[in-house]
Order: structure tokens, then C-alpha cells, then sequence
């Protein structure tokens, strides 16, 4: 069977702010979905040890009482969620996530924030892998449709039902079956095996920044620079 009919990791994370370096982990969600049916599922609810902002709030619907009454601390939610991630890791199985640059990024920073061991040092030297990103892969199998490209536009346009957005259960459980739904659309996707379709993803993330960093440059921004690292940017030094 094709990888998108296979076991997939859906993993989302609900935060305090855009930035992964400085934001921190208010809920995540981990779930076990096969052939678009959920199996199993974790979620955590953080005490992120920072004011959550009012816009954050307004996202995620977790306000700052919540978060303190209920929330785990924010690094033994960081370290169970590495834990969650890196067992299917070791065995194959892919981890779906929509814009996983942004999701593992602020992971990798967290852990590094708490002085805990990373995704690589937990994977015994290996890069986290694999990641199936349906944001980088819908922008490359899709590059000239018009429109928004968040999770919830991309939901609609494969009929993918996104049953609470900024939910990270709901964010992460749309991400698996979106996954799903455009490898089912394209099969050049679908034909590529998970570390196959990793080690493009990487490629294709690389192609896009340096044309957006590109476009930005010719818009009149001589010194915009776009990332162009995929699935995640070690946090270093100064940014965590």
C-alpha cells in the first residue's frame, strides 16, 4: 500500500506567538491516524511560564487562568511530546505536520530552552525523519493556484473537513488526512516512498524560500532573506 494509506502521525502544537524561537508550548496534540481514521491520541495542556498574549488567546482559546490551574510544566510537556515523536521516529513511521518548520523549530527550541536533550540527540545522531509536511507539498504539487495556503485553506480546496481550526487535536488529526488527500490527488506524491518524499521536502522548501526570497528582493527589499531549512532549525544560541 501506498505511505497515505499507512499509519501517520498527525502532531500539531497551539503556542504563545509566531516566532518558534521565542514562542513557547501552550497545547499540542499527537494522533495515530490509518487510512483517514483516528486510532489513538495525546494531547497535553501547557503552563508555558510566560504570559500567553491576548492575540494568542484569541487563536487558541486558552487564556493565561487556564493555563496555570490545569497546564503540566512547559518542560516535562516538551519532553513528553519529544518522547512521543522520536518512538515513531525509530520505527519509520512518518510524522504528519502542517507547516513543520514552524512546529518542530519551536519544539527543538523549547528543549533547548529547558536544557533537554534534542530530537537529533534522542534519535542517536539522526535528523528527525521522516516529516511529511502537506504545506510544503501542496505549494510544490500545486505552485500556481491562487488563493491562501494556511491549513484551512488547504482543507477546502481537497474537501478535507477542519472540524475546529487552531485546535491543536483538530489541527493535527486535518493534517494527517490533508496528507492523505493530496497524495491521493497527485501521484507522483502518492509514488514516493516516506523517506523518499523526506528527502524532497527538503528540496522543494529550499526551491521555494529562494524564489520568495527572490521576489522579495526584486519587490524592493534588497536584504530579505528566507529561510529555506526544512523540517526544523536548530535553536542557537541568543534566540531561545
Amino acid at each position: 500500500m501506498a505511505w497515505h494509506r499507512e499509519l501517520l502521525i498527525g502532531f500539531d502544537l497551539e503556542t504563545t506567538g509566531t516566532d518558534p524561537y521565542e514562542a513557547r508550548i501552550v497545547t499540542g496534540a499527537v494522533i495515530e491516524v490509518k487510512d483517514g481514521e483516528p486510532l489513538g491520541r495525546r494531547d497535553w495542556l501547557a503552563d508555558p511560564g510566560v504570559e500567553i498574549p491576548a492575540d494568542a488567546v484569541a487563536v487558541h482559546g486558552i487564556s493565561n487562568e487556564r493555563a496555570m490551574a490545569e497546564g503540566r510544566p512547559a518542560d516535562r510537556v516538551a519532553d513528553a511530546i519529544a518522547e512521543v515523536l522520536v518512538a515513531y521516529w525509530r520505527t519509520g513511521v512518518p510524522v504528519v505536520a502542517y507547516n513543520a518548520a514552524f512546529d518542530l523549530t519551536l519544539l527543538s527550541a523549547e528543549l533547548r530552552r529547558h536544557g533537554l536533550p534534542s530530537l537529533r540527540e534522542r534519535l542517536g545522531g539522526l535528523a528527525p525523519a521522516p516529516v511529511i509536511d502537506p504545506y510544503t507539498i501542496d505549494r510544490w504539487a500545486d505552485r500556481y493556484r491562487r488563493g491562501k495556503r494556511n491549513l484551512e485553506a488547504v482543507c477546502a480546496e481537497y474537501g478535507v473537513a477542519l472540524e475546529s481550526a487552531h485546535n491543536a487535536g483538530a489541527d493535527a488529526l486535518a493534517a494527517a488526512r490533508l496528507a492523505a488527500a493530496i497524495a491521493g490527488r497527485h501521484p507522483k506524491v502518492a509514488a514516493l516512498g516516506p523517506a523518499e518524499l523526506h528527502r524532497s521536502q527538503i528540496e522543494w522548501y529550499a526551491d521555494w524560500a529562494a524564489d520568495f526570497q527572490e521576489f522579495l528582493r526584486a519587490k524592493g527589499d534588497a536584504e530579505a532573506v528566507v529561510d529555506g531549512t526544512w523540517p526544523l532549525r536548530e535553536a542557537v544560541d541568543g534566540r531561545v
